[in-house]
């Protein structure tokens, strides 16, 4: 008896409260909209970077003067279920809950459209429970309030597409140059998939991805029934046609789209431009301006492409080896022109790649005297005829051992292939992943020289153990971020871990260190910046790349074509190295001189160049110079090439020596210029 007078009471209890939410949903008024505040983006001196739109670029529309495969396109792929829940949707709900659970990361949201426009029109970023209770009371008053019709027209007008194109007839103008009642249906299958992350799916931004978001849209059009599969597919073999920005950039505009692009991830699209947010990055704009102006410069002018833009393009990326923070961005020659993020696109880095094989050999007993020989090679491929690789430049081989520091130095081909070869070409790569690389890469024999494609920011982060003693760094971008009322929402710290043997990363620095200087492949370096500063060059068809460092500063220039396949002709010691080296040389100018700190653990020894061994009193002084092994790595035999006896003059006791005969020319003595020290050809 008493259990049933229990759950009497409890059903009692949970009808006045369903009654009474009732009753407050539909008595009480909705709350005015927050006024919009731009958001701020400083950098790591508490300078303004730029403001994120307040004033909203709208124009309303009414619902029936949207094209009608827009609207469809933006239900099927934001909300499915739109006409049929009443404002939350449970089975979307459980549905990406189940999906996110078993992906393990977030891959689909449970918001429904009428969620979205009560968090854009009514709410901040916060993510709290108190947050979550207020979206769904304003989430039922708009059902309660509107027909699905009228919210649908609300969410259209106000939510975000990125580039300052608040709602969709100016989104349609932005992207299309036409309104949005004139949208076919391959543009509005991409305007709605804009909407989802606009710094991730803009074409204006990432075409590809903006067409593969694009396919997903119609693909789920078709399976709601919006369209045919035969629709679907046409629209999906549509060219992307752009009208193309207008609007100048501001200060650092690549960069600060990729601070925008993370935070999208974590922010609704309206929150980070209407929020009153203050963004507080590590870039650092006397930097950006040293960067912006060794970049222009130092950037030739070729052709225009068929879209207008100007090729070759480029990039530019520096960090604080210490700690990751991204101190300089350049992702292209003019933001307003093209919005590709060049510094952020996976591109063949070439021989600068080479550097991570290399450690892997140090790693594994080799030293910087380890030899092998440059000639005609043929490696077995599996399933594949075999790979015989060349050197760039008129020689396809020098046709002699080559000790690793030397092959480094002058980026030899063969030798390179070879090590891999012996390594194993799973070593280079896991080496390559343990500094920072994040693509995914493929153990080929090739890979040495660069193949596998990586973007410039992840080379750049990689090259930073080389600075700092074998320690691997995450590019850091973003510092804290407040809202309106000074409150911190998020704050980050540098993420550094052991990732090398510091021994080993500073041999490789100190051959790298020989790239810079008369001889190797990027001399142009170490003439203009004027103090220790290593690195490594890279050239590919349409690619070429520089990515080097001092102990202060890391920093990774791309130089090449937006289509690959046409070639720059140029290399990265001519094109990139010369960029780097004059954006070094301001960007450090006020930092005091800094050696490579050594390590203990490493014993400098003399050797003599054509033995590999320990040099004694008996070499050439032109042969002798000072090696760094890791301890114990050294060699210990004196040079068997060179000895007391090697000058000796002792004929054979069976035979004398023919008697020398008497010249009859006058030998020609030829004046050497500056002109005659031709430095190797790069690679």
């Amino acid at each position: 008896m008493r259990q049933v007078t229990l759950l009497k009471i409890t059903v009692g209890v949970v009808l006045f409260l369903i009654i009474a939410l009732g009753v407050y949903v539909l008595a009480s008024p909705l709350p005015p909209a927050d006024v919009p505040l731009s958001s701020r983006v400083f950098d790591v001196n508490g300078k303004l970077i730029a403001s994120l739109y307040s004033q909203e670029n709208r124009v309303e529309a009414a619902l029936t003067d949207m094209a009608a495969h827009f609207r469809d396109a933006v239900v099927a792929i934001e909300d499915s279920r739109f006409y049929e829940h009443f404002g939350v949707d449970p089975i979307a709900i459980a549905r990406a809950t189940y999906r996110n659970l078993k992906a393990g990361r977030v891959v689909e949201g449970g918001s429904t459209i009428t969620q979205q426009l009560a968090k854009n029109l009514y709410l901040t970023p916060e993510r709290t429970f108190e947050r979550k209770l207020r979206e769904l009371l304003l989430t039922l008053k708009l059902e309660a309030r509107y027909s699905k019709e009228q919210i649908l027209r609300m969410y259209l007008n106000a939510i975000y597409f990125g580039h300052g194109a608040y709602g969709a007839e100016v989104a349609s103008q932005t992207y299309f140059g036409k309104s949005v009642r004139d949208l076919t249906l391959a543009e509005s299958a991409l305007l709605a998939g804009v909407l989802r992350v606009p710094g991730r799916y803009s074409p204006y931004i990432d075409p590809s991805a903006a067409l593969e978001r694009r396919e997903v849209v119609l693909n789920r059009m078709a399976e709601l029934g919006y369209i045919t599969p035969e629709e679907a597919e046409a629209a999906n073999r549509e060219p992307l046609r752009l009208v193309g920005l207008k609007e100048r950039a501001g200060r650092a505009p690549y960069f600060v789209d990729y601070v925008v692009q993370q935070l999208e991830e974590r922010y609704e699209a309206d929150v980070l431009r209407k929020g009153g947010l203050n963004i507080y990055t590590t870039l650092d704009l006397n930097m950006q301006s040293a960067a912006e102006e060794a970049f222009l410069q130092g950037l030739p002018v070729s052709f225009r492409d068929a879209r207008g833009v100007t090729q070759p393009q480029g990039a530019l990326v520096a960090l604080d080896p210490t700690n990751g923070a991204i101190r300089a961005f350049i992702g292209g020659r003019d933001f307003s022109e093209t919005q590709l993020n060049r510094a952020l696109a996976p591109r063949q880095p070439g021989s600068a790649f080479k550097p991570f094989v290399y450690l892997a050999a140090i790693e594994n007993g080799y030293t910087a005297v380890s030899t092998l020989v440059c000639e005609p090679i043929a490696l077995p491929v599996t399933g594949q005829p075999p790979w015989t690789p060349t050197d760039y430049g008129n020689e396809d081989y020098h046709w002699r051992p080559l000790t690793l520091r030397e092959a480094l130095r002058i980026s030899d081909n063969v030798v390179s292939a070879r090590l891999n070869y012996e390594l194993g070409p799973a070593k280079g790569i896991a080496t390559a992943h343990n500094l920072g690389i994040r693509s995914k890469l493929a153990p080929h024999l090739s890979s040495v020289l660069g193949t596998n494609e990586i973007t410039l920011l992840e080379m750049a982060a990689a090259f930073a153990p080389f600075a700092n003693g074998g320690k691997r760094v995450e590019p850091l971008a973003i510092l804290r971020v407040e809202n309106r009322f000074g409150q911190v929402l998020e704050e980050h710290r540098p993420n550094v871990q052991k990732a090398a043997d510091e021994r080993a990363t500073y041999i490789i620095s100190s051959i790298l260190q020989d790239v810079t200087k008369p001889g190797g492949t990027a001399s142009v370096v170490g003439r203009t910046v004027e103090r220790p500063v290593a690195g490594k060059t890279g050239t590919s068809l349409g690619n070429a790349w520089f990515v080097g460092y001092t102990p202060d500063l890391v920093a990774a220039v791309y130089v090449g074509n937006d289509e690959p396949a046409r070639d720059i002709f140029g290399t990265g010691g001519g094109l990139a190295a010369p960029i780097f080296a004059n954006f070094m040389k301001t960007a450090l100018q006020d930092k005091p001189v800094r050696e490579f700190t050594r390590p203990a653990g490493i014993a400098e020894v003399e050797i003599c160049s054509e033995s590999g061994l320990l040099a004694t009193q008996w070499c050439p002084q032109e042969s002798v110079y000072n090696e760094v092994f890791i301890q114990g790595t050294q060699p210990w035999q004196p040079c068997n090439i060179h000895t007391p006896w090697s000058n000796w003059q002792i004929p054979w006791p069976f035979s004398l020596p023919e008697p020398e005969q008497p010249s009859t020319e006058t030998p020609i003595e030829t004046p050497i210029t500056e002109s005659d020290h031709l430095e190797p050809a790069p690679e």
